[in-house]
């Protein structure tokens, strides 16, 4: 029993850090998908995750490339110059990412697990007062995932086999603001800044395989999630802090009004194998693959045609993410185990944006005072590669040409913590 318990404690150890490490993941990935709960052994477990994540990106070298903003709202208005503003911004902010789950074992072949998560989100905040303002102020995704995932399995050799299956029920929402005319001087009662809120939900699913021999803490996954079409995607463009030149009246404030479009949250597949490799030591190791490029040019159109009504686009152009951890863990006694972990996560920006290639070094600790309860601590400090952004072309589109930045390798650290019970 207190083997079992060991390897128990070491693989907590390391879920902790791959907790941590999946919050800094490309593309909108805050902790993606997990359902490492499925395979505790005991017949009932519930298990508490909270995950802090603090990335510090910071654009340099800014420059305003289009002072004209040559995007239709902007050209009513004659476009605006901010090339007088900062030339440095700190785009990212930090947040949490929680997750609450609960398995059951229903028999001797069955398992199920349901869980709650945010695997989708970003927000950045560089402000009004830098000279790419007119390309992004503030811009928020947020996300809710409710899933319901079963397992069958059955002897085979040495272990057994799993096959996994479950839905998930998915809530997107978020907004983006950005400067779309500069009224600096003019004495116009106008800020200038557009806002875009959008939301939607959708129905995913996802299957998988794994193949376990308990007596060795060997395991190797593969599971497959499906994409969550976001159709009836839709919300408000928010012109009243722009003003209309309309003769013989003067300026007038614009409108708000309801646009829609669609959007699809990516599909992954994911390769995770672990192994005791000799008394006390555990080796693990993962793959994923995240298809981030189905996410390029997002068009918002106005439900109803007017004067003043104006469509726009959320310019991603992403690129697939590749995600790829490598680690060990060891026993220290019958309470105290822990785990180190090197993760490389492709970045999905090549060319515009700011997500480059990031590496992490995580570091993971669990406590077990009984048999049946787990505390869990993981960190994670890495390095956030340099790189610039500006003009592309996409599919005879230019898409950046709006604002060019670059910038240096920066920091970015993650703590985790959890608590689980089993009964």
């Amino acid at each position: 029993m207190a083997r079992n318990r060991l390897k128990k404690s070491i693989l907590a150890a390391f879920a902790g850090m791959l907790v941590a490490s999946a919050a800094q993941a490309g593309g909108l990935e805050r902790s993606g998908y997990n359902i490492d709960l499925l395979f505790d052994p005991s017949d009932f477990a519930a298990e508490a995750t909270a995950t802090y994540v603090n990335p510090q990106r910071e654009l340099k070298n800014v420059v305003d490339t289009n002072p004209a903003n040559s995007d239709a709202v902007a050209e009513t208005f004659g476009g605006g110059d901010l090339n007088y503003r900062p030339n440095s911004a700190d785009e990212t902010e930090s947040y949490w990412a929680p997750r609450i789950g609960f398995k059951a074992a229903l028999g001797d072949s069955v398992d199920c697990m349901a869980d709650y998560s945010q695997p989708w989100g970003a927000h950045t905040n560089p402000g009004q007062n830098w000279a790419g303002a007119n390309n992004n102020i503030e811009t928020k995704v947020e996300s809710n995932n409710y899933a319901a995932t079963c397992s069958y399995k059955w002897d085979m050799g040495p272990g057994f086999m799993r096959v996994i299956g479950g839905v998930f029920y998915q809530e997107v929402g978020g907004f983006k603001e950005r400067l779309v005319q500069d009224f600096t001087g003019t004495g116009l009662p106008f800020s200038g800044v557009g806002r875009l809120e959008l939301e939607d939900s959708g129905w995913g699913w996802r299957t998988g395989v794994a193949y376990e021999i308990p007596e060795y803490a060997m395991r190797a996954s593969l599971v497959y999630n499906s994409a969550v079409d976001l159709d009836n995607l839709s919300g408000s463009i928010d012109l009243r802090q722009v003003g209309f030149v309309i003769p013989g009246v003067g300026v007038v404030s614009g409108s708000k009004y309801d646009v829609h479009g669609s959007a699809s949250m990516p599909d992954s597949l994911e390769l995770k194998v672990q192994s005791g490799i000799a008394p006390g030591w555990l080796a693990f190791g993962s793959v994923k693959w995240t298809d981030w490029s189905q996410l390029q040019v997002l068009r918002f159109v106005p439900n109803e045609p007017g004067f003043g009504r104006f469509g726009t686009s959320l310019d991603l152009l992403y690129r697939d993410g590749w995600t790829v951890t490598g680690g060990i863990g060891h026993k220290f006694n019958d309470q105290w185990s822990g785990a180190i972990s090197l993760t490389w996560d492709r970045g999905t920006s090549h060319g515009y944006g700011a997500q480059t290639d990031t590496w992490l070094l995580g570091t993971g600790v669990t406590y077990a005072p009984t048999q049946n309860v787990e505390l869990r601590f993981a960190g994670v400090a890495g390095i956030m590669t340099s790189g610039s952004s500006g003009q592309v072309t996409y599919q005879g589109e230019v898409i950046g040409d709006d604002v060019s930045y670059d910038f240096d390798n920066d920091f970015v650290g993650a703590i985790s913590t959890s608590l689980k019970v089993r009964f």
